[in-house]
């Protein structure tokens, strides 16, 4: 039996967390743009290594490893573990007929911050007993 598409969960990782919804509750939220953000952007890190001696055995002769540097790039992601995968949170945004179920990782703060910056509806949420928003993308 197939299942349907929109019915499925998807996470979409931002800076500081993660959301997890189903597909129809994204795209009713973000629009059908929305699965541009399932394409994060890396950001580039650049790692440098200090020149230092190296011993292979104790009380052998040491060598010198020069300095170096990388740059390499660091992707939005979350933890997993056997626990069910972040705070329950419930939320509605406009024309949702209700509030709807999601889950979230990371602070409540984050997700504010990146629903203002990437939702084209107003949008609230709750977690246990503390409400947020409306947060809505400037211009819109």
């Amino acid at each position: 039996m197939a299942q349907d598409f929109d019915a499925v969960n998807v996470t979409i990782n931002y800076e500081g967390g993660s959301i997890t919804l189903p597909v129809g509750n994204a795209k009713a939220l973000f629009g059908d743009d929305g699965f541009q953000l399932l394409r994060p952007q890396g950001e580039q890190v650049t790692i440098s290594k200090k020149s230092h001696s190296r011993t292979r055995v104790i009380g052998g002769p040491s060598t010198n490893v020069d300095a170096s540097n990388f740059t390499y790039t660091k992707w939005p992601r979350t933890s997993r573990s056997n626990s069910a995968g972040g705070a329950e949170i419930l939320m509605q945004w406009e024309n949702s007929e209700g509030q709807w179920v999601a889950r979230m990782t990371g602070s409540a703060s984050d997700l504010g911050s990146f629903l203002n910056e990437k939702s084209p509806k107003a949008v609230t949420f709750s977690t246990s007993g503390s409400n947020y928003g409306p947060f809505i993308k400037a211009g819109e």
